[in-house]
Order: structure tokens, then sequence, then C-alpha cells
């Protein structure tokens, strides 16, 4: 099975080459902006007439929560536009579209887990460029795959654990906000859960919706703290309001999915978010050494 990798030098991408070896049915093609610009439709259709792929794994993505207040044009342009242009090449040469999104579909105001079928009501402009980008793959393709995760974090690019690590190393305090609850996603986990179900079910259909977490839920001030407590980083983590840390873009309060119809459809289990931390931080301070 030939399979195309957009945005493969971010933490999803990376962790997917990084499992490479293991899938030695796979024929991947990595590519990131320099090899393929998803935002050119022609380059696109160029790239699947002659690799001729069967999957494309999209992890290209604008994620700068904040800078797409400003950005708005831009965030647009590659998470919903360049999706589209995904979603049509896809459909046009019988490929399966598997599209990253985002907790931030939702508001952030509920009380219990999100289901799939739960509706959206995104409020920052990167949640509305997200959720723009699975209406374009409602829009155009015929089978795809749309999996929503949140907190995404790994060895590789810039996410909050590096954050905390680094300022952790060089600040005696810090101030983290409690009053957000959500659950982490170790990309590695994601990864392999990508690759499995494309590796146990070749011939999927139609367009489906799928909500990925690892399981349990937190805070980010409780995520913070297990951060130092694994690094073994000597910081104080205080814990703050929401209000005393503004933002230019809001956040969800509450950001916790129902996963039961992942873990049913692909017969999953799913790593406790503290273990896979655990383990990604073992691999950080082993690479370190």
């Amino acid at each position: 099975m030939k399979i195309l990798v957009t945005g493969s030098n971010g933490q999803l991408g990376s962790e997917i080459r990084m499992l490479q070896p293991a899938y030695p049915s796979f024929k991947f093609l990595f590519t990131d902006v320099a090899e393929l610009d998803i935002t050119d439709e022609i380059a696109i259709d160029v790239l699947f007439s002659n690799f001729k792929p069967a999957v494309v794994i999209n992890c290209a993505a604008y994620t700068a929560v904040d800078k797409a207040e400003e950005d708005e044009k831009i965030a647009f342009l590659i998470n919903s536009e360049a999706v589209g242009n995904l979603a049509r090449a896809a459909s046009k040469h019988d490929a399966l579209l598997v599209h990253i999104s985002t907790d931030y579909v939702f508001d952030g105001q509920g009380f219990k887990p999100y289901h799939e079928e739960d509706p959206t009501n995104p409020v920052s402009r990167y949640a509305k460029s997200k959720h723009a980008g699975e209406n374009q793959i409602h829009s155009y393709s015929n089978k795809a795959l749309i999996i929503r995760t949140s907190w995404l974090y790994s060895e590789f690019g810039h996410n909050f654990i590096k954050t905390i690590m680094k300022y952790g190393k060089e600040r005696g305090q810090l101030n983290v906000v409690f009053d957000q609850v959500g659950t982490p996603t170790y990309a590695h986990d994601l990864a392999k859960v990508i690759l499995d179900i494309l590796e146990k079910n070749p011939t999927l259909g139609g367009v489906e919706i799928f909500h990925y977490s690892n399981e349990g839920v937190t805070s980010w001030y409780d995520f913070a703290k297990a951060i130092i407590e694994f690094s073994g980083i000597n910081c104080r983590i205080n814990p703050i309001e929401t209000k005393d840390y503004p933002l230019p873009a809001p956040r969800p309060f509450y950001s916790v999915f129902n996963k039961s119809k992942i873990k049913q459809r692909f017969q999953l289990e799913i790593p406790f978010w503290r273990d896979s931390l655990k383990v990604c931080i073992g691999r950080m301070k082993g690479n370190d050494e």
C-alpha cells in the first residue's frame, strides 16, 4: 500500500516516519512544504498521478493558535482550502484521505465528553479554520477519516512539554492555568493507531469522524506538574485561572473526548496519559544523553 504523508516534519509526521520500519507492507512518501505545497492544487494532482497513493495522511496544519487571530487568511489557506485540494485529489485518484482535526471545533463549554456527532461551535479563528477544513472533506471526499485529537505532544517540534521543560530549568516557578481540562495525546500513540487502522482495514469507505486522545482527564496545571515530576526538574508550578493569563485566542475550558467509537470499531486499547507522557520524556532524556 502506497501512503503519502504531508506535513511530515511536524510532530505527527515525524512519529509516522519513526514507525515506518514496523510496517513493511507500506511504501511511504514523506513530504513537507519543500516537496509538496498543499495549497497548490496542480502540484498535488501531478504528485498523485506519479506516485498513485492509496492513502494520504494529512499532517500539515497551521497550528499557531494565537497568531491565527491576525493571520486568519494564512490559517484558512492551510487548514481549509489546502484540505479541499487534498480531498478533491484523493477523490479523483480513488485514495483514502486521513485528516487530523482538533478539539477546538467545540466551544469547550460542555461538561461531558464530546461525541463525534455533538454539535460543533468553533470560537477562535484557528478553530474556525480547522472546522472549515472538516467541511471541505464533507464536500469533496468520497472516503475519508477525520481524526480529532487534543493537546498533542511528542519528542519532535514545538509543544507544551518542551516549553515547560525549558522554562522549568530556567526559572524557579511557573504559573499554569488549572481551569482548562482535557486530555494530552502522545503523537507516537496517535501515529501507531492510524497505521494500525490502515493495516487492518485496507478498504475503508465513506467519510467518518473519530475522536482520539490518550485516556484520562487532566488540567494544564496537572499536566505541567507531571512533566516536572517525570523530568526530575526542580521547579514550582503555581495554579492560576485563565483570566489571569490572557491570550489573543480563547481556549476551550472543557476538551474531553468520548472515544468509544474508535475503540469499539477498531478494537483499540488506549494508553493512560501519564503512562505515555513518562515514555515520551524517557525518550527525550535518552536522546539528550
